[in-house]
């Protein structure tokens, strides 16, 4: 049998090879992996998530924004709002496309390579051609794809844990807009009283009823009140404006109407016994960094497998020359692992797995230590937060009406009365502070169980952590 014979059924087999394996290409799915993405968030915020591609779902979510902006905002709309709205967090879950890209990319070949030369000597002429195929690149298609299945999932941790954080900033911001705009409102209360108290001190004055001293007490307390809502403002507007952005809004939408006062506390406090084993199976980072040493283990494997040959190309071949008839064949191109035995290539891939693990090992010890953070924090500020509610708002009502009624009866003295509007101010804004602080206490604590500790999955320095098994795709050179 001769070659011209014999090359034809190598052919129609490495056909068919590849036709089987363009077949078993993966495909991209109809939702980009948004919908386990909105499962996971549902699962820890309650709210569900949405991407916003063609311009009829962009009006869609417009619409829906529309319509929880007509009510007042409670914590939980604002949040379903800005998962809906927010633009930052609709960038980021661009990201799963690029995932899903590479993932698709992994499972296809590399592109057959053709050459053409052609020799001309007198009248001779030899023409040869060859097509090359890429078969380390063939043999290690399910490795690779295994890798990027696990980026892909990944990345669908990453957006879900943007997603919760994104939730946890906005019941946070609310929380202090609402808390900034009902001492904004209580501390204007206080300048109309101090306002009336400041021309009554003067019409007494002028009469010679009240002293030079009681007077100047009394001016002195209305200015430190204009001052004081002039501060309370600002802060307001702060706090607003922060929520807004988290919110996405911007123009008419802006003018949102927040509730009057913070929800009532809860009766009692969650008794989160388990909250740790909680953490461990729920948050995400942690999640992300088991699956971070998969794909790092699962690319040592890749290096492994490549670490002599990593270069092996083999195609069919024809030559054509004047006078000769056509010779059919093959070429097959393979690197020599002479200079470099991919030890080198190895070792990195070794030292970043075990990176991996130690990481993993790190976020553990570090998410049980701040679940028993915030749970002490939320803990205390109900306490807290109670301790105002019940005795001393209470018990500094009952002084300022008895010094009230002792001031009509020409018992007390302007500046008793003043002193005690003063106590009371102090003490009302603190009411207001600590049910303030109870509420973003409870938003960190459920943050911490559920989504990402620390800075929301940042290092010390601000830098969002990325898979460590990101360099470690290219073990092989394809």
């Amino acid at each position: 049998m001769t070659d011209k014979q014999y090359m034809p059924g190598r052919s129609s087999a490495l056909a068919g090879l590849l036709a089987l394996v363009l077949t078993g290409c993966a495909t991209f799915s109809k939702d980009g992996g948004l919908e386990s993405v909105s499962t996971m968030t549902s699962k820890r915020t309650g709210q569900d998530v949405q991407f916003s591609k063609p311009s009829r779902d962009v009006s869609s979510i417009s619409e829906q924004v529309h319509q929880l902006l007509a009510q007042p905002l409670t914590a939980d709309t604002a949040v379903q709002v800005a998962l809906l709205n927010n633009k930052g967090l609709q960038a980021s879950f661009a990201e799963l496309g690029v995932a899903e890209a590479d993932l698709i990319q992994a499972g296809r070949m590399r592109n057959p390579g053709f050459s053409f030369g052609r020799l001309r000597g007198g009248d001779d002429v030899e023409i040869e051609r060859s097509v090359m195929f890429d078969l380390v690149g063939l043999l290690t298609i399910p490795i690779r794809s295994g890798i990027e299945q696990r980026r892909f999932e990944q990345a669908k941790l990453q957006a879900t844990s943007q997603a919760v954080q994104v939730a946890a900033d906005t019941r946070r911001a609310y929380f202090n807009a609402v808390a900034a705009q009902q001492t904004a409102q209580y501390m204007e209360q206080v300048q109309a009283a101090a306002d009336a108290g400041d021309e009554l001190a003067r019409r007494l004055a002028q009469v010679g009823n009240f002293s030079k001293l009681d007077q100047a007490r009394q001016q002195v307390f209305y200015a430190e009140a204009t001052a004081q809502v002039a501060r309370a403002r600002h802060n307001a507007t702060a706090a607003r404006e922060q929520l807004t952005r988290l919110l996405g809004l911007w123009g008419p939408s802006a003018a949102f109407k927040l509730r009057d006062r913070l929800p009532d506390l809860p009766k009692t406090p969650e008794d989160m016994t388990d909250a740790e084993q909680l953490a461990m199976s729920q948050r995400l980072d942690i999640q992300m960094a088991r699956h971070d040493a998969e794909a790092t283990a699962s690319a040592l494997g890749l290096s492994r497998a490549t670490r002599f040959i990593n270069v092996f190309d083999a195609g069919y071949q024809n030559k054509s020359e004047t006078g000769t008839p056509r010779a059919n064949g093959y070429e097959i191109e393979l690197a020599l692992p002479i200079f470099d035995w991919g030890g080198a290539r190895t070792a990195k891939a070794e030292s970043t797995y075990m990176q991996s693990v130690h990481r993993t090992a790190d976020i553990a010890v570090g998410a049980r230590s701040q679940v028993r953070e915030t749970y002490s924090a939320y803990r205390t500020t109900y306490d807290l937060a109670k301790h105002y509610q019940a005795e001393i708002v209470p018990l500094r009502k009952k002084i300022s009406d008895e010094v009230l009624l002792r001031y009509n009866g020409m018992l007390a003295s302007v500046f008793e009365l003043l002193a005690d509007a003063r106590d009371q101010i102090t003490s009302v804004n603190a009411a207001i502070e600590a049910q303030r602080d109870f509420w973003i206490a409870e938003t960190d604590l459920q943050a911490t169980i559920n989504g990402l500790g620390g800075a929301g999955g940042t290092n010390g320095s601000g830098v969002r952590i990325r898979s460590a098994a990101s360099a470690e795709t290219g073990g092989a050179e394809h």
